[in-house]
This record gives structure tokens, C-alpha cells and sequence, in this order.
């Protein structure tokens, strides 16, 4: 089976320091994966690479087969690739229905006349119906997304994602400073992920991480130290050491 997305060999130098360093990744079509490190391990650096913020200084990046080392960052969401951030990207003055119509609009070519098509449009109104019910948006749908519950700002961010139509999804700390007690939303709303989407997930929750991953890859100094199931990242002594302590994950 042809993988989603694929790293060989992958390096990124800044001078004389690797920031990336050989770094070889595969997800399958669908994969839950999730990339964990400490502080400084060349995870955003990764990520950048992915996403074509960066480009390789050698190695190479696929998508779906298709080689996108040296793609343009439009040309790679084209071609399905979105991502999330860690810091929040929403318009403030819109509302959530606003939000993902906008995305829905600009996936169905009609971001041209976005406004007057999310009440008009019956495939804008449908699509971003079905993006909010999905992630349990309705009841503040017409809500400035100023408003919302920090946690319900994150959602929106997921949402938007999925309203592009993915087929792989780049989750960038999406649990970064949602408080304790909406967490258990963020995890709902990854459950609620299509199916058909590949994900991987960058995130310190490891809670979130060991509930939502079925493949984990642990970074560290710009390397790949272990990649394996949850339980067996979790009994690694080499990651207790570096990432989850002595006492490792219960």
C-alpha cells in the first residue's frame, strides 16, 4: 500500500548545525501518529520541512507517492497536506459558521464570492453544517469567535482543517494552552477526525498522545530515536529517560 506521507533520509542544516538529522517517517493511509519529543528536539523543524516553510538540505518528502521536496506550500494543500498551528490562526470577528464556510468556499472555488455564498450556496450551507455538527460547534455557531472558550477556539482550528478537504492532516499542539478542564473537548474532537484522513499529531500531552496515537515516533537532538506502538514507546528505557521520566506512562 502507498503511503500518505513519507520522509527518507531526511536533513535540514542551519550552518553547521543539523536540525534534522536523517529522519526517515511513513504513514499509512488513515494512520493515527503521533511525533513526540523533548525541547529543542527539531520537531517544528520537521514540521516546517513537511509543510515547505523549509526546504531539505537533502532527502526527500512524498505525499500520496507524489515527490513534494520542493513544492510550494500552495502546491502541497492542493495536493492535500493541511496543518494546524500552535498558536492560534482564527479571525477574531468572524463566527465559527463564518469561519468554515470560508473554508468550505474556497475547497468548492467559490471563495470569491464567500459571504454572499455561505447563506446562499446550499453545497456552503450543507458542507459547513455537517464541519460544525462534527465537532460540536452549532451551538455557537453565529458566536465571534473572540468570544468562545479558548478550547472551542482550537476546535474551530480543526474544524477549518477538515473544511479543506485533507487527506493528510498536520496537528500542531492543537491541547497548547487549552485549560484542563475543556482537554476532554480537544480529544473528542480528534475522535471525530474522518477516518480517511492520515493524521500526525505533534503535541506534550502525553495523555492526548497515548489516547489518540496507534504509532508514535520519539525525536531527539534531530533524530529518530524509537518509533513504535504506544505501549511499546511507553516501555522504552531510552524515552523514559529522555521524555517521560523514570516512571514512564501509566
Amino acid at each position: 500500500m502507498r503511503a500518505a506521507l513519507e520522509t527518507r533520509h531526511l536533513v535540514r542544516r542551519f550552518g553547521g548545525l543539523v536540525a534534522t538529522n536523517d529522519v526517515s517517517i511513513t504513514l499509512a493511509p488513515g494512520a493515527r501518529h503521533a511525533l513526540i519529543g523533548p525541547n529543542g528536539a527539531g520537531k517544528t523543524t520537521l514540521i516546517n520541512l513537511l509543510t515547505g516553510v523549509l526546504t531539505p538540505s537533502s532527502g526527500t518528502i512524498s505525499l500520496h507517492g507524489v515527490d513534494i521536496s520542493a513544492a510550494s506550500r500552495s502546491r502541497r494543500v492542493a495536493l492535500g497536506l493541511v496543518r494546524t498551528f500552535q498558536i492560534n490562526q482564527l479571525f477574531p470577528g468572524f463566527t465559527p459558521l463564518q469561519t468554515v464556510g470560508l473554508a468550505v468556499s474556497r475547497r468548492l472555488g467559490l471563495d470569491r464570492h464567500m459571504f454572499r455564498r455561505i447563506g446562499s450556496d446550499r453545497r456552503v450551507v450543507e458542507g459547513s453544517v455537517d464541519v460544525l455538527e462534527r465537532f460540536d460547534l452549532m451551538s455557537v455557531m453565529n458566536r465571534p469567535t473572540a468570544s468562545l472558550p479558548y478550547g472551542k477556539q482550537r476546535l474551530l482550528e480543526i474544524a477549518v482543517a477538515i473544511a479543506c478537504g485533507p487527506r493528510v492532516l498536520l496537528l500542531d499542539e492543537p491541547a497548547a494552552g487549552v485549560p484542563e478542564g475543556e482537554r476532554g473537548e480537544i480529544m473528542d474532537g480528534l475522535a471525530a477526525l474522518p477516518a480517511d484522513v492520515t493524521v500526525l499529531l505533534i503535541e506534550h500531552d502525553m495523555d492526548l498522545v497515548f489516547r489518540f496515537a496507534d504509532r508514535i515516533s520519539v525525536l531527539v537532538a534531530g533524530g529518530l530515536l524509537l518509533e513504535g506502538s504506544p505501549a511499546e514507546v511507553a516501555e522504552d528505557p531510552r524515552v523514559r529517560a529522555v521524555y517521560l521520566g523514570d516512571a514512564g506512562h501509566g
